[in-house]
């Protein structure tokens, strides 16, 4: 599994962690690790879904929301 990037807040309590796993099935190539290990797992289709909503400021919202 190869580390692709490591999600640091505003907080010193840990960072989710972005892995590719070429080696898994492909609807589960893409892992995301939080600070607390549990780990969701999805495809690269998947994760350009979510970073192309990111991109269109969709997510905007969510993320500004303190």
């Amino acid at each position: 599994m190869r580390s692709i990037a490591k999600f640091c807040g505003q907080c010193s309590c840990g960072c989710p962690e972005l892995f590719l796993d070429e080696t898994a099935p492909a609807g589960r190539q893409v892992v995301i690790v939080d600070d607390f290990g549990q780990r969701v797992e999805m495809s690269l289709d998947q994760l350009g879904s979510i970073v192309e909503a990111a991109k269109s400021g969709s997510l905007d919202d969510l993320a500004l929301a303190r």
